[in-house]
Formats: structure tokens, C-alpha cells, sequence
């Protein structure tokens, strides 16, 4: 009866003591989790201009960063510049980022130019590789003008004067958020000013400069930075690194949003169809000009491109193409090279949209010379066949040697090429003699004494 009590004691502290065990074990563990989870550290990497395909793809890291509540996200970059819609955007993005973001413009030899610039000096923290540079964000011409707003040789561009004002006024506005250097900012959008690594951190345009991403790590841990409103203490020593990937389309529309691509991929397809048409049949030139027409669609699409240009590209083609057949002693040569190249460099001049421009040097001159070299080949091939002599109808029979049947008088028949034929000759011609046909007339031959030099068909 004594031993009653005591069991019940037991039974009624046993479940007690295996909760408290599984509240602690279930606490240590989300301890745990949080801890790991918190000490990822993304890497996202942008190699090639701003556009669409590239800002979808650096704003989706920032989400899956604040998705997975990283310690930060770090884009290593190099940029020649790219699309201001697509800079805004990401710029947007950054400056309303819950985690930090640090901006690592790197290897060496990298350049933040243009939208680099805007997009370095939005970050939380700032970083450059000796060797690199950051800069020269003032809406140029494509036609290597300076890109001024007035000139006193001409009338005010106000497209360029919109572009500049508006620009300067937005890189100010971020140089001042993240209290960076506000004046160098505004002279890099105004005067095209770019300055190095060492430079830049001297002027209080970056933050520090770093041999490689471990010296990076290294130099930033412990800093206390501002994020979203509140002060964060970077802990990024024993982070784990995430590399972010682009997806496929991404990838692919991050191609295809190259000026110098999507110029070369429209006059590929321009040869193409005119290929195709000259010689139908051949197939592989149609379809590679049909597929390459469709790639330059989309990446038309994606780019800020004039009409103007693109139809000063068309002419100069078909200028280039009618030189083959039409007798111009190279003016028409001369002219669709001139309307080619000064097509291409009009072809993405949109400041205001847009600072990518199609390489004069390195696409445009190249893709001038293989429609040179093509056009040269066509001509001489055509050429060739003025002079060859003809192998088949009547009229290659013009020049062929055969024998009299008969006394041509002024008629008469032959053997030539294995057939009669009735003829007639201008001078009497003996039977069994040799003749030369002179002249095909309906169907009958021409014929004249042969030389003695020639050979009987």
C-alpha cells in the first residue's frame, strides 16, 4: 500500500522531465540552424553590360539572399555599362535590400564603368582590385562625339542635355544615401571622369581595396554596416560561399543583349536570305539566315535601337549586293560600306536609354570586309563566266569544227557534233572539207572554212 504513492510520483514527473529535454533539444537545434543558415554568403557575378537578362538575374540573388536570410551578398563585377532602365531596377532593388550587398569590381583589369559606376557606389560596401577602375559615366555618342549638350558649332542636343541632367541628379541622390563621395560622383556622369582603384579609395568613392575575395573577407569582418534601417555587424570569417547561376533563358538573353551580337547576327541573316534566294535549294544559307534574323529579333527587342541606323545598315547591304551586278566602277562599293558603318555606330545610339554601342574596330570594320571579301569572290566568279566559253544549247555549238557532207554552195549539209545540219556559207566550201560554225540560226549553221589549225568536233 506504501509503494502506491511513489509510483504515482514517478509517473507524474517523468513526462515532465522528457518535455523539458525535447524543449532543449528542439531549441539547441534551431539555434544551430539559424546560425548556419545566417552564415551563408551568396556570389553573384556579372561579366558583360546591364540589361534586362542580367538585372533579372542580380535581383533574383537579392531575393533568394533575403529569402534565406544570408549574411550578405557579394557581386564581383565588370561592366562596360548598359541600359539605365535595367540599372534603375537593380539600383532599386539594392537600396531597398534587407541584407547587405557588397560590390567587388574585380579581376584586375575589371572596369565599373557607366552603370558599374552607379551600381558600386549603391552598395552597402565597396570594394576594388588593384588594376581596376571605376568611372566615365557621361551619355557619349556613339559617333565619338563628346556627348555635350551644346556645342558652339551647332544646336543644343537636348536628348543628351535630358539624359546628362537626369543621370547626374540620380548619382548624387545615391552618392548621398550611402554617404559617399557626392562630387566625384556628379563629375563622373558630367565629364566622363574614371579614376583607379587606389584613386577611387582615396576619394571616398569605394570603401577598400583588396588583392582577392578572401583579403576582401578578411579586411570587411566586424564591420558594422547600415542595412534596411539598422546597424549589422558583418560576421563573414567562416561563411559558407553559394555561387548564384544564372538560368538558361537568362543566359541567353544576356548573349543576346550585346550590341556587337545582335549587328552581327542581322547581317549574317541579311547573306543568308540572299544566299538562299540566289541559289534556292541549298538550304543550310536559308535556314542560317532565318534562325540568325530570329535571334537578332529578340535581341532588338531587349536593346533601345534606331530605326535610322538599322535602315542606313539595310541600304549599305544591298549597295554591297548590287555592286555584283551592276557596272558602277565601285562607287556602289564605296557608298554601302560608308552607309554600313556609319549605320552601325547609329544603330544603339540612345543616351537617354542607353550607353551600349556596337565596337567600330572589332565588329563593324571585320563584318565590312567579309562583305567585301564576299562580294570580291561573287564578282570573280561571275566574271569567270563572261569569258568561259558555253557548254550547253545551240549556241555552243558557235566555234566548233566539223566536215562538209556535201558541196556547200551557198548551202549545203555538215557533221558536226554528231549531227547533220543543213548550213549555209558565204564563200563555196568542197565536200569532205572542213568547216567552222560561225553562227547558229534557228536551226540552221553558218559555217566558214575551218583553219587548218582547227580540230574536227
Amino acid at each position: 500500500m506504501r509503494t502506491q504513492p511513489a509510483q504515482r510520483s514517478r509517473t507524474r514527473h517523468g513526462p515532465s522531465r522528457t518535455a523539458w529535454a525535447c524543449w532543449l533539444l528542439i531549441a539547441w537545434a534551431s539555434c544551430w540552424s539559424a546560425e548556419a543558415w545566417a552564415s551563408q554568403l551568396l556570389v553573384a557575378r556579372i561579366d558583360g553590360s546591364i540589361n534586362p537578362a542580367s538585372a533579372d538575374y542580380l535581383m533574383a540573388a537579392i531575393d533568394r539572399a533575403e529569402q534565406e536570410d544570408a549574411a550578405a551578398l557579394l557581386i564581383e563585377l565588370d561592366t562596360p555599362g548598359g541600359l539605365v532602365s535595367s540599372t534603375q531596377d537593380i539600383i532599386q532593388k539594392m537600396l531597398n535590400a534587407k541584407v547587405p550587398i557588397i560590390v567587388y569590381v574585380t579581376p584586375r583589369g575589371a572596369w565599373a564603368a557607366s552603370a558599374g559606376t552607379f551600381i558600386t557606389l549603391a552598395s552597402t560596401v565597396a570594394a576594388m582590385s588593384p588594376g581596376s577602375s571605376i568611372g566615365a559615366a557621361h551619355p557619349v555618342s556613339a559617333i565619338g562625339g563628346s556627348g555635350d549638350s551644346e556645342s558652339e558649332d551647332g544646336p543644343r542636343n537636348f536628348a543628351a542635355e535630358k539624359a546628362e541632367n537626369f543621370l547626374a541628379a540620380y548619382v548624387e541622390s545615391i552618392a548621398k544615401q550611402k554617404k559617399r563621395n557626392v562630387e566625384w560622383a556628379v563629375e563622373a556622369v558630367r565629364n566622363s571622369v574614371a579614376v583607379t582603384a587606389d584613386e577611387a579609395l582615396e576619394l571616398g568613392v569605394i570603401d577598400l581595396v583588396a588583392e582577392d575575395r578572401a583579403q576582401l573577407l578578411e579586411k570587411i569582418e566586424g564591420r558594422t554596416v547600415e542595412v534596411a534601417g539598422r546597424e549589422i555587424t558583418l560576421a563573414l570569417g567562416g561563411a559558407t560561399q553559394a555561387d548564384v547561376e544564372m538560368s538558361t533563358v537568362q543566359k541567353v538573353f544576356n548573349f543576346l543583349a550585346d550590341p556587337n551580337v545582335a549587328v552581327i547576327l542581322f547581317a549574317v541573316g541579311i547573306l543568308g536570305l540572299y544566299m538562299e534566294f540566289q541559289a534556292p535549294g541549298l538550304i543550310l544559307p536559308g535556314t542560317v539566315g532565318v534562325a540568325a534574323l530570329i535571334l537578332a529579333g529578340f535581341a532588338f527587342q531587349i536593346l533601345p535601337f534606331s530605326w535610322i541606323g538599322l535602315m542606313l545598315i539595310v541600304v549599305g547591304i544591298a549597295l554591297l549586293i548590287a555592286e555584283v551586278f551592276i557596272v558602277s566602277f565601285g562607287l556602289l562599293f564605296a557608298a554601302g560600306i560608308a552607309f554600313f558603318l556609319i549605320g552601325g555606330t547609329l544603330v544603339f545610339e540612345r543616351p537617354e536609354l542607353s550607353d551600349l554601342t556596337v565596337s567600330f574596330w572589332e565588329v563593324l570594320v571585320p563584318i565590312a570586309g567579309s562583305l567585301t571579301l564576299i562580294g570580291g569572290v561573287i564578282a570573280y566568279s561571275l566574271s569567270k563566266t563572261l569569258w568561259t566559253r558555253q557548254t550547253v544549247g545551240l549556241d555552243e555549238m558557235v566555234g566548233l569544227v566539223g566536215r562538209s557532207i556535201s558541196r556547200i554552195d551557198p548551202t549545203g549539209r555538215v557533221f558536226v557534233r554528231g549531227e547533220y545540219w543543213n548550213v549555209v556559207s558565204d564563200e563555196p566550201i568542197e565536200a569532205d572539207a572542213e568547216i567552222q560554225v560561225i553562227e547558229v540560226d534557228g536551226l540552221r549553221l553558218r559555217v566558214r572554212p575551218a583553219d587548218s589549225r582547227e580540230h574536227v568536233a
